[in-house]
């Protein structure tokens, strides 16, 4: 008897963290990602493998397939959500940042603006800028032909640019952005929040209709810091972590893991808050998620 696994088995594993990443950008949500991972576990064991050539693609393949299935579900579910939809933090390592094109496209920021493509342009998008599939490829994926794949990225690269965040801030003034911000959250300082916060900065904050939360968003910087400001009065504790690729703040409170703040900052302030409080998308913060490309 061996504990070593069957080549088939070994080669879905050896691909697994790639798979939860296509799955969980297609999506936003890691349950959703996971429950599709076993959708294509169970198909991929009826496959013969010994008649797979390249077996990434025919991987991404499934789980492309699998994706868009469920998205467009997920879709319909969504228009009647309460407040504001956010996708699930992830917590995940320092080192997913130092892969700039991968934290950009895993960010609360961008699967935002993804969720505003159709499902196949999401697909689309995601398998060529992201993971760098050929068109081929993706026409496999999506049952399109590559030339209108081709058309299909180039409308939906069209899409992303024009509602991306213009400019991005440098790693070291994200940083220097968060410590200053949660300094002035922990003392209730709303003059610092005044200061490290855009005039136009956004809050949106997702509680799913199951624990409070505003139902729509919060724009302003007098308004955002005023609202933040009350936080040290709630007795919440606040602690730095990396959500989603990014720098973020997590707030327990009463032991209890309450909420997570992620952030988009431009040069030296912050222009987007996303405060994640359904309890149901919370369970990914106790341990990191390997994202890979």
């Amino acid at each position: 008897m061996t504990d070593h696994p069957d080549p088939a088995t070994a080669a879905f594993l050896a691909h697994r963290n790639l798979l939860f990443t296509v799955a969980y950008e297609m999506l936003g949500s890691a349950v959703d990602a996971e429950d599709v991972l076993q959708e294509t576990w169970l198909q991929w064991t009826g496959v013969d493998f010994d008649t797979v050539r390249e077996v990434r693609p025919f991987l991404v393949r499934i789980t492309t397939r699998q994706a868009l299935t469920r998205l467009r579900t997920l879709g319909r579910r969504r228009e009647s959500y309460v407040g504001p939809w956010l996708p699930e933090p992830l917590l995940t390592a320092p080192d997913v940042a130092e892969d700039v094109e991968l934290a950009d496209s895993v960010s609360m920021a961008m699967l935002l603006v993804l969720e505003t493509l159709t499902p196949t342009e999401r697909a689309v998008f995601v398998l060529r800028e992201v993971f760098d599939l050929s068109y081929d490829e993706i026409a496999a994926a999506v049952d399109k032909s590559a030339l209108a794949v081709r058309q299909i990225a180039h409308r939906a690269r069209s899409h992303v640019a024009a509602r991306r965040p213009r400019a991005v801030a440098s790693p070291t003034q994200t940083r220097d952005a968060l410590a200053a911000f949660q300094r002035a959250v922990e003392t209730g300082d709303l003059q610092a929040l005044l200061n490290v916060l855009s005039p136009d900065v956004v809050l949106l904050t997702d509680g799913g209709g199951i624990v409070r939360a505003a139902l729509i968003p919060i724009i302003g910087a007098t308004p955002v810091a005023t609202l933040l400001a009350r936080l040290p009065a709630t007795g919440g504790t606040i602690r730095p972590a990396h959500v989603n690729g990014h720098p973020a703040l997590i707030v327990d409170r009463d032991g209890e893991l309450d909420t997570v703040l992620a952030l988009r900052a431009d040069a030296s302030r912050i222009t987007g808050l996303y405060a994640v409080r359904n309890p149901h998308k919370l369970s990914r913060l106790d341990h990191e998620t390997t994202l890979l490309r």
